[in-house]
């Protein structure tokens, strides 16, 4: 898989309007990828180098669930769902995250995550309470608690859990090198910002890995990228929360969208029926242009029914409002999508 060559090869992905006049533009890559990783359709660079951030959640959640760690600590459905997710902190995810780390034997303690309000009050448009604020609202408790269980279940130490010399690490670098494609002394580390490593990869890469997570099951990796996948899907409401964008989606995808947001503008989407994986770049980071991005990158593709686009109608078109709550533009699509052709790519790099 070629290199990223420019992090400067993007293309417009969405525009605010104020009044009849476009104001700003939020740039950045799409990549669409079949499960072999070829690039069928792109906008901007599909091999910009691109730090996953919470879309890795899912391959980080692999070692642990084809270890059998779901059924040896008796998790739900659901709480498999909330190992993948960036949750709003609601009771339902604060609880569950609880429970799954009084069945490992463990308490909130434990969690190396930080803390930070609850993000159901930004969803909801409230302010949050002042802190101090549980470990376990933190929207990457579940994924911590995951990593705690696969800890407890192979006799590894929990305090340094999230070492990048740790076992858990290098069995979590092993699987998102396998799907992605990507060597492990390729993937390019970083630290998130719940404090577990990270890895950036060309964006092709990682929609590569949610097209290998979404169709099928994997060699090295047993029943567990179909189980995540139907987990996700099933139980989107504990990948996200209420009023987020990933409930949205894999609501109106039906059980055919397996999607995870990441922070700085990353999306990630598996097509289960297509055997497509999507991910999508904002240049600058942020999610207001993400949004219409993705429903437009999905309707282009042909993906988005009648439902679907009802379901999607709040996404698509952002209303721009002031202080007084007055009307003044919108954020809308303008992402195009184009058939990619690796010779040009093979071009670019000579």
């Amino acid at each position: 898989m070629p290199e990223s060559r420019a992090a400067s090869a993007v293309a417009p992905l969405a525009e605010v309007v104020r009044g009849n006049a476009v104001e700003s533009v939020h740039f950045g890559a799409v990549a669409v990828v079949d499960r072999a990783g070829n690039v069928v359709h792109a906008a901007g660079d599909p091999y910009a180098l691109t730090f996953t951030r919470s879309a890795l959640k899912p391959l980080q959640a692999l070692p642990f669930v084809a270890g059998d760690g779901v059924a040896r600590f008796g998790f739900s459905e659901a709480q498999l769902a909330l190992i993948c997710a960036s949750h709003s902190g609601e009771p339902r995810h604060v609880a569950a995250v609880a429970d799954m780390l009084a069945r490992c034997g463990l308490s909130q303690e434990a969690l190396q995550c930080g803390t930070h309000a609850p993000g159901f009050y930004e969803a909801r448009g409230e302010l949050p309470p002042p802190p101090p604020y549980s470990p376990l609202a933190h929207n990457c408790s579940g994924k911590h608690a995951g990593m705690l269980a696969w800890c407890v279940q192979h006799d590894e130490p929990v305090g340094d859990y999230l070492a990048v010399d740790h076992p858990l690490q290098v069995a979590i670098r092993q699987a998102v090198s396998r799907f992605t494609g990507v060597a492990p002394n390729r993937l390019v580390a970083g630290i998130d910002g719940c404090s577990a490593p990270n890895y950036a990869v060309p964006l092709a890469a990682l929609a590569a890995a949610f097209a290998r997570l979404a169709t099928a099951d994997d060699v090295d990796y047993g029943r567990a990228p179909r189980a995540i996948a139907d987990a996700m899907t099933a139980h989107p409401e504990m990948v996200s929360g209420e009023f987020r964008s990933d409930l949205a989606l894999m609501q109106a995808g039906r059980g055919n969208w397996v999607t995870k947001i990441g922070a700085e503008g990353v999306q990630a989407i598996g097509i289960r029926s297509e055997g497509l994986g999507i991910a999508i770049k904002v240049a600058d980071g942020q999610k207001r242009g993400l949004y219409p991005a993705i429903v437009a990158v999905l309707s282009q593709l042909g993906l988005v029914d009648a439902a679907a686009q009802e379901a999607l109608s709040p996404w698509a078109r952002r209303p721009v409002t002031n202080y007084r709550g007055l009307l003044t533009g919108e954020v809308r699509p303008a992402v195009a999508l184009s058939a990619w052709r690796p010779q040009l790519s093979a071009l670019a790099d000579a």
